[in-house]
Parts: C-alpha cells; sequence; structure tokens
C-alpha cells in the first residue's frame, strides 16, 4: 500500500463503523434485503411533511428506481399499490427481490427487474408515482435518467427524489469498512480503494464488495464506479434543465446544531444530510 492507504489503514482503527447492512449480513443479523424492509419508513420520512405513505402508494403504479435487494420496495407495497415494480442495475437484485416478495406474500404487487434508469423500456405515461431514495447519487447518467423519470410518469404524477450529497461524512459510500467521516476530502480516491481494499479483503463477501464498489479505467486505474459523486452544486445545475416544477424542496442538515452550517455557501456540502425534491409533471 502508498504511505497515504497505510496511514488511512491506521487511522481508521481509531474510529467505530457505523451500522452498515453488509456487516450486519455477515454477523448472521439480517440480510441486505431484510435490512431494507425494517427501515422502509426511514427512506420516505423526508417526503411525509409533503405526502403520506398513502398520497405516495395507495392504489398507484409505482416505480422505485434502485431498488437494491427489494426490501424497501416491499415496504412500500404493504400500502397499497396496484402495481409496484422495482428496477437496479445490478442483476441478482432482482432475484432476491422477487424471492423476498414472494415470502411476504407480496409478489401479485411487487415486481422486481434488472434495468438501467437512463433507458427503460416502460411504455410513456405508465406510472403514477415514480420514487429514487438513495439512487440520485449512484446513476452513470442523471440527466438521461430523469428525462426517462418524466418519460414514464404519467401527467400529474409524482417523482420522489432524496439523495445524500458527496460530502455528506459518509458520502463515499464506503462506511461499511471506513469509519472515518469525510474521509473522502482527506484522503485521494486511490488511497481509500488500497485501504478499503486491505480492510475488506478477508472477508466472506470482500471480492464482491471490491467489484461493486470499484471498475477500471482504459488505462487500467481503478476509479468508484458505485457513485457519481453527486453534489447539491451540481443536482441545481441539473435541475436548470428539468421543465416540470419542483413542488416540494427540502436540504436536511446532519444535525438541528450544525443548521447554521448547512446553509453557508463554503459549508453547506459538508453539512447537509440529505437532499429532497419532489416533482409533479405537468399535464
Amino acid at each position: 500500500m502508498s504511505l497515504a492507504a497505510q496511514l488511512l489503514y491506521q487511522l481508521n482503527k481509531l474510529f467505530p463503523l457505523p451500522v452498515h447492512p453488509f456487516n450486519l449480513a455477515n454477523d448472521g443479523k439480517m440480510s441486505y434485503t431484510e435490512w431494507q424492509f425494517v427501515k422502509g419508513d426511514q427512506t420516505i420520512q423526508f417526503f411525509l411533511p409533503f405526502h403520506s405513505q398513502e398520497e405516495m402508494f395507495r392504489d398507484k403504479t409505482v416505480l422505485d428506481i434502485g431498488c437494491g435487494g427489494g426490501g424497501k420496495t416491499c415496504y412500500y407495497a404493504t400500502f397499497g399499490p396496484k402495481k409496484i415494480i422495482g428496477v437496479d442495475i445490478v442483476p441478482h437484485y432482482a432475484e432476491e427481490g422477487n424471492a423476498f416478495a414472494r415470502e411476504k406474500g407480496l409478489a401479485e404487487i411487487a415486481t422486481f427487474l434488472t434495468a438501467d434508469a437512463s433507458a427503460m423500456t416502460f411504455p410513456d405515461n405508465t406510472f403514477d408515482t415514480i420514487i429514487m431514495n438513495d439512487a440520485m447519487e449512484h446513476v452513470e447518467q442523471p440527466e438521461k435518467t430523469l428525462a426517462e423519470c418524466f418519460r414514464v410518469l404519467k401527467p400529474g404524477g409524482h417523482l420522489y427524489i432524496n439523495f445524500p450529497p458527496y460530502y455528506h461524512p459518509y458520502g463515499a459510500h464506503l462506511s461499511d469498512a471506513i469509519g472515518i467521516p469525510w474521509v473522502h476530502s482527506l484522503f485521494s480516491e486511490q488511497a481509500m480503494i488500497e485501504a478499503y481494499k486491505r480492510l475488506v479483503r478477508d472477508l466472506p463477501d470482500g471480492s464482491d464488495r471490491i467489484k461493486f464498489r470499484f471498475s477500471k479505467r482504459a488505462d487500467g486505474t481503478e476509479y468508484f464506479s458505485y457513485i457519481n459523486r453527486m453534489t447539491i452544486a451540481r443536482f441545481r445545475r441539473i435541475q436548470k434543465g428539468i421543465s416540470h416544477p419542483a413542488v416540494y424542496q427540502r436540504e436536511i442538515p446532519l444535525r438541528s446544531t450544525v443548521s447554521a452550517l448547512a446553509k453557508l455557501p463554503g459549508l453547506r456540502e459538508y453539512f447537509v444530510k440529505m437532499v429532497v425534491c419532489v416533482y409533479q409533471k405537468r399535464a
């Protein structure tokens, strides 16, 4: 390892890891999909001041983009949608989601597919509700993904978006192994990759985690392929190209005690926990 990666590796020993579903699964406490189901309410809590769960899902045709293992999608299915479809680009999640829906008795309502959200095959005006919970920071082509959302959303339907901005304390999405907050502001990408690979290499799912998070460029160098480094500023720029109205927006601070810092231009990216936005498609 490089000197920077060694320093990160040693410094990491001083910081406890946040609770993470990958580690819960390795410890035999619950699967990733079950964890999603248990935490389902938390995935939509930031929308509830605007719409209740019933307003979001009851009797609606729903699309959940970036559904992961499908647990949160199945949680949404408990609120009585006509149909809910979860899509994710990771192939094995569709199988896991469909199996979980059968286990929960929700298979007639919830279906899971492997799909790229920037090039969906659904007809125009298919869905009443689209939810992108913790997905905007992952999609490779966010502008195309949003265009696709509005294409398949019915006129008058709602698109619910929430995501942690990149400079969130754990915005590098490595907190299953690295507990240092804002580590991506302190160390280079290559140092983080080296240290992370060392930290997970002996875990039962270590190789899977590495493949999940990193890819190689044409020149052979590795990079974070799991995230797109979506900042608040970048999202606001993207919003300027959207012709449909944002009917609800919030920036949630990390804690109430730092709410003032979360409003300052120089510090805002570091102290906002969640960016929340609801769009309504024009009729």
